[in-house]
């Protein structure tokens, strides 16, 4: 393409990016860094909601009043509710609620709808899920075919193990529930309300309400097996 063409182009992309600056802007949008944004036209975003830098929005998104997006947030057909936070997280078809604090390196993925007052911390990634109201899942956990009820807390290193290799399958967690860190729920499971899974449990069956899950392998210490072994280099 001949460099005046190439000009041309860029020019145009400029000049309709400011607009749709000043658009959202008169709407009460608030965006400090216009030049380091890209917001499509059928995006929609509230009263005093604010985009940071290096945000993508596009398609059907729709940024409720006084949400703070970015930066580094990419978003498509997502739809998000007053008041929440979202920092670098890459969501896509999904519905996030009001007071949520999202981030930061969070995916959301298709067909998630994540209630009010939840919280996704750093390394955390939801697809095809229900989350109720003031769940928290903090960190280092994947949750994937699953329904969560509300104020459920999550441990660190939680996996919703949902996939056979043939098949997927759900998992279903009641009210209130605690999950320890580093659990595994092997779908099909239910954990009912209130109920708690020990930390480092493979749970393969239903957890009823109110009963504490242990699923793992009693220790054993063998004594004085490092100093008869020498497993490890520059050992004497």
């Amino acid at each position: 393409m001949h460099p005046a063409a190439i000009q041309i182009i860029r020019e145009t992309a400029e000049a309709e990016r400011a607009q749709q600056v000043r658009r959202l802007a008169a709407q009460g949008a608030v965006i400090p860094f216009p030049s380091d944004v890209l917001i499509a036209p059928t995006v929609t975003l509230g009263k005093d909601c604010v985009i940071l830098s290096g945000c993508i929005l596009t398609g059907d998104t729709a940024v409720g009043d006084g949400c703070v997006i970015g930066p580094g947030t990419i978003l498509h057909n997502v739809s998000v509710g007053a008041g929440s936070e979202l920092c670098q997280v890459h969501g896509v078809d999904a519905q996030v609620g009001k007071g949520c604090s999202i981030g930061p390196f969070v995916h959301i993925r298709p067909n998630t709808a994540l209630g009010d007052g939840v919280h996704l911390g750093n390394f955390v990634e939801v697809k095809n899920s229900t989350i109720g109201d003031g769940t928290k899942v903090s960190h280092l956990t994947y949750v994937g075919d699953s329904d969560v009820g509300k104020e459920v807390n999550f441990g660190c290193g939680t996996v919703t193990v949902n996939y056979t290799g043939k098949e997927k399958f759900r998992t279903t967690i009641g009210d209130h529930c605690f999950i320890g860190c580093n659990t595994n729920l092997i779908a099909p499971v239910t954990v009912g309300d209130y109920g708690y899974t020990a930390a480092g449990s493979t749970i393969t069956n239903d957890v009823p309400e109110n009963a504490l899950a242990i699923a793992r392998a009693k220790q054993v210490n063998k004594e004085g097996w490092v100093t008869k072994k020498k497993p490890y280099k520059g050992m004497e």
